[in-house]
């Protein structure tokens, strides 16, 4: 009776105002359409929401334990070699899952020491070492290493590629960074006439005979996190 009144008065089952040819103007149905986008929208939203999540959620910082970090720096000459320690300041490496994907690192340049050498000789090498003659650490206190890219080669190993600044230049270097449990290691060989240190460079000074000292030193790294 419900049904047939409402015919009679104009208005649909559902409760609708017919239209002017007595049919039923189906916006009740446009309301069911509605209502239904509006369902997959809600869960294409909540579905991206839980990626993105996801995404930050795997990707995690490994702060080095500074006190175990070890990075050991080589510089050759024509007549021998010198080598010594040097302390990192602070670093961070980034995972994503177990993935090396980036990095940071602020390295103590005025904590530079000579190993192979004791008494004077020691103390006169690493007072040239922080000279202006080569890393001028009273101005120049500390050196950065940040990764711009990382390319895995094996299960253990990656490409990396990152800016390096010394002396307040920055300079494009790639080495290979192998990781082991919690532990990476990596070796570089650096330039340092790109950073304006040129004192003894037989690249840059001719005639210096068994006085030079060649451009590229290394870097061992030893690092815990």
């Amino acid at each position: 009776m419900k049904n047939l009144r409402s015919a009679r008065s104009g208005q649909c089952a559902c409760g609708k105002t017919k239209d002017p040819n007595g049919n039923c103007d189906g916006s009740h149905a446009n309301e069911g359409r509605n209502k239904y986008m509006k369902s997959i929208v809600s869960a294409i939203f909540i579905g991206l929401a839980l990626f993105s999540f996801q995404s930050f959620a795997n990707t995690l910082d490994g702060d080095v334990k500074v006190k175990d970090a070890k990075i050991v720096w080589k510089g050759f000459k024509v007549t021998g070699a010198h080598e010594g320690l040097i302390s990192l300041d602070s670093g961070t490496l980034i995972f994503n899952e177990d993935e090396l994907v980036g990095g940071n690192f602020v390295v103590d340049m005025q904590s530079m020491t000579c190993t192979d050498l004791s008494g004077e000789y020691k103390s006169k090498l690493e007072g040239h070492l922080k000279s202006a003659d080569f890393f001028g650490t009273d101005q120049y206190t500390e050196s950065t290493l940040n990764i711009t890219k990382v390319s895995k080669i094996d299960a253990t190993s990656y490409q990396v590629k990152a800016d390096l600044s010394i002396k307040g230049k920055t300079e494009k270097i790639e080495f290979i960074t192998s990781l082991y449990g919690n532990k990476a290691t990596s070796s570089m060989k650096i330039d340092r006439t790109k950073f304006g240190i040129e004192y003894g460079s037989g690249s840059i000074f001719k005639s210096l005979g068994d006085k030079m000292i060649y451009d590229e030193f290394e870097l061992i790294i030893d690092l815990n996190f």
